[in-house]
């Protein structure tokens, strides 16, 4: 779950604690361009004030109306359908002649939000599912591969640290990335098995692991939507990291290093049992080059270079 939805959810629970009527939608389905991905939540009470958004301003006027003096009155869920036609499309300026599908639940189970709430904050990852025909939802244990469904039965959504970063060392330069990758919506690990580093390190919003990097990720394990950063600038601690990272499904492994320390480090990880397309696979000087000199700087570009990866997009080649 992103910021904003989360934001969205805690908005929810304390309306409903305080004795609001809530009605909650959810984008299930878009067609053209979408201003907000599907499983973006708006919460809207019942005297119009609202938290989040479904449509970046398009629909919400229309869709708080239609709450207040239709949807909160009923049971059930109700599917709600904008922009069927090029006219709809233009009166509630959705782009490109974009439609716009979306699952209104009038009675959200107060208890299942608190305890959702609850698994987030835990860094639990968790499957919510809504039956449509009464409106009942339940939660169980989900997975990082969950993709939202929703049917004529059911919604199934996932909520929780789906993308998560792993950072080697505790420096200052870990501290600015782990920031920045928290506002990015990443769940963030940080592993230094160095006294020195460990002592203060106690924070609610990240994860510290005093241990050894390549043992730590063995124990925790490495999938296809974690990111491995070793910024310790110490090989003894990096590479080991960096060995069991590349060998891993993790979408990216970068390092810090210089072009020519990046280079050695390469040709080192080549002779113990890496193959030379795994030692590709990493990224090296980390970070987009943008002349980033100091460390907040530098964890700027770490991010930007890890979400370009994320989403697939072109990274141009380090000279």
């Amino acid at each position: 779950m992103n910021s904003t939805d989360l934001s969205v959810l805690r908005s929810a629970v304390s309306w409903l604690q305080a004795g609001h009527s809530v009605a909650i939608a959810t984008v299930v389905q878009t067609w053209g361009s979408a201003p907000r991905p599907i499983g973006s939540w708006l919460a809207i009470r019942e005297d119009g004030q609202v938290a989040g958004s479904v449509s970046g301003g398009c629909v919400e006027d229309d869709l708080i109306r239609r709450v207040q003096t239709e949807i909160l009155t009923r049971a059930t869920p109700e599917m709600v359908i904008y922009g069927v036609s090029q006219q709809e499309a233009a009166r509630f300026g959705l782009p490109c002649g974009g439609t716009l599908r979306l699952l209104v639940e009038p009675k959200p189970e107060l208890v299942v939000l608190e305890k959702l709430l609850t698994q987030i904050a835990a860094h639990q990852i968790t499957r919510r599912t809504v039956n449509l025909s009464s409106g009942q939802s339940t939660l169980s244990a989900g997975s990082r591969n969950d993709q939202f469904i929703c049917n004529d039965q059911e919604m199934q959504t996932t909520y929780g640290p789906r993308w998560r970063m792993v950072i080697i060392g505790a420096g200052q330069l870990s501290l600015y990335t782990a920031d920045f990758a928290i506002a990015s919506d990443f769940e963030v690990i940080v592993i230094d098995p160095r006294e020195e580093y460990a002592e203060g390190l106690n924070r609610e919003d990240l994860i510290f692991i005093k241990g050894m990097p390549d043992d730590v990720l063995l124990e925790i394990g490495v999938d296809q939507h974690t990111a491995v950063v070793a910024l310790t600038h110490d090989p003894k601690l990096d590479d080991m990291a960096l060995m069991e990272a590349l060998k891993s499904p993790a979408f990216y492994v970068g390092a810090l290093g210089s072009r020519k320390n990046t280079q050695k480090r390469k040709e080192r990880l080549l002779e113990f049992d890496l193959n030379q397309a795994q030692v590709d696979r990493l990224h090296g000087p980390v970070g987009l080059y943008i002349g980033a000199l100091t460390p907040p700087e530098i964890a700027v570009s770490i991010l930007a270079e890890v979400i370009a990866v994320k989403y697939s997009v072109s990274i141009p080649k380090k000279n």
